[in-house]
């Protein structure tokens, strides 16, 4: 019975890895022979930062999508072999099972809703309220399984609250905030060629790394960091698939399917995993991007309905996209946040007058702008590796403090 066991523990574990090679060779095939039935389905968009403004498939984050829940439907039965041979005692075994089930579902549920945004083209206030109830599922299940709401106060602070605090609905409110900024984190940092994609494929590398330094150090939730990897080692084979095809110069075009199946993702594994604030630490540039796009995120300045930055066919490069409005329009909380933004150099402003009235323009408040009115035009590919290597770097300081940091604030 135990030789038995040596030789089952690691199948889930090797089939994952098996199932990402699958996925990237399957994708990798199939992109390039969708193209054309996307762009015949209404599903193309133009590429406004090339000079012949190509014609571009785009969406082919559902195909991505699809392929990956095959795959996971595929993989449901794997992580139970040990425990079949084991005869594992049922509740412990519903209980991970029921775990599995329910990330998948809200998985499914946030493709769905990007299917939805890239046929349909949602409103703002959708896209917060249908991750909400997309997260319900994997809520439920925590609640129903584990229901541990209690959160340890850092040493600094134990004085006065006690050694750990129970927060009660609280957390659940939180968690479900962490699935609806996760699932739209990525589509607001977005708009170059395989920035959506190249983002993701960073955060889930990072994400397996600290699973396995987690199931290296042996702690004391090595099936929730297990499930964990089942889900992220497919979805890292997918996106590379699919970054190979959305790389400069695009040959397609990931759609919101993609941010949003990728985002909830991240979410689930956070949930079910139990590392909830170290998934926020790898979000350290999404978090950012979202604090400075707020203004306008919430109207109070103009919010046009394409941030990403502007193409000068003349030089190939991109500029710090730009919106214009009147001085007067403005609201007083408004002008406070332009200048204190200005004053610390996060905002381009400039001032005119035009037939007696003034006026006034600053960039658009994104990463990628912020990035380019510092730097000046710079070539689509290398505003994409800037971004791409400032996520790497919050990476490695997001292990940083998790790890040497975190020991100084907890024991």
């Amino acid at each position: 019975m135990v030789q038995l066991g040596v030789q089952t523990q690691w199948i889930p574990l090797v089939s994952s890895v098996v199932f990402s090679f699958i996925g990237y060779f399957s994708l990798v095939l199939l992109i390039p022979r969708s193209k054309g039935a996307f762009i015949k389905a209404g599903l193309r968009g133009k590429d406004m930062a090339k000079k012949d403004n190509p014609i571009i498939p785009e969406a082919l984050g559902i195909l991505v999508a699809g392929v990956y829940l095959v795959l996971l439907f595929l993989f449901i039965p794997l992580p139970f072999i040990n425990d079949i041979a084991f005869e594992t005692e049922e509740p412990e075994v519903f209980k991970r099972f029921i775990s599995q089930i329910a990330g998948i579902l809200s998985i499914c549920c946030t493709i769905f809703l990007g299917m939805s945004d890239d046929i349909f083209d949602l409103r703002w206030r959708d896209k917060v309220f249908l991750p909400t109830v997309a997260s319900l599922p994997l809520l439920m299940v925590y609640y129903v399984t584990y229901h541990l709401t209690v959160i340890v106060v850092p040493i600094p602070l134990r004085p006065y609250f006690g050694t750990t605090v129970d927060i009660g609905i609280l957390y659940y409110l939180y968690m479900g905030s962490l699935a609806v900024f996760c699932s739209n984190s990525i589509n607001i940092l977005a708009g170059i060629n395989g920035l959506e994609v190249g983002q993701s494929v960073v955060i889930a590398t990072s994400l397996i790394i600290f699973n396995c330094l987690e199931l290296y150090f042996q702690c004391c939730q090595m099936e929730a960091h297990l499930l964990s990897l089942y889900l992220l080692i497919p979805f890292l084979g997918c996106s590379l698939a699919l970054l190979r095809y959305n790389w400069y110069p695009a040959e397609v075009f990931v759609g919101d399917t993609y941010c949003y199946f990728a985002g909830m993702l991240f979410a689930v594994v956070g949930i079910l995993g139990h590392f909830s604030k170290t998934l926020l630490l790898m979000f350290i540039p999404q978090i950012v991007n979202f604090v400075y796009s707020v203004p306008q995120l919430f109207r109070m300045v103009p919010c046009p309905r394409h941030r990403l930055p502007r193409y000068d066919p003349d030089i190939d490069k991109s500029h710090a996209s730009e919106t214009q409005f009147k001085s007067k329009d403005l609201k007083a909380i408004s002008s406070l946040v332009i200048f204190i933004l200005k004053t610390c150099r996060l905002l381009k402003v400039k001032e005119s007058t035009v037939d007696g009235e003034k006026w006034m323009t600053c960039n658009n408040m994104t990463l990628n702008n912020l990035v380019l009115i510092h730097s000046g035009p710079m070539r689509e590919d290398k505003l994409c590796i800037v971004i791409l290597v400032l996520q790497v770097t919050c990476s490695c300081v997001a292990f940083v403090i998790r790890y040497p940091l975190a020991y100084l604030f907890y024991s």
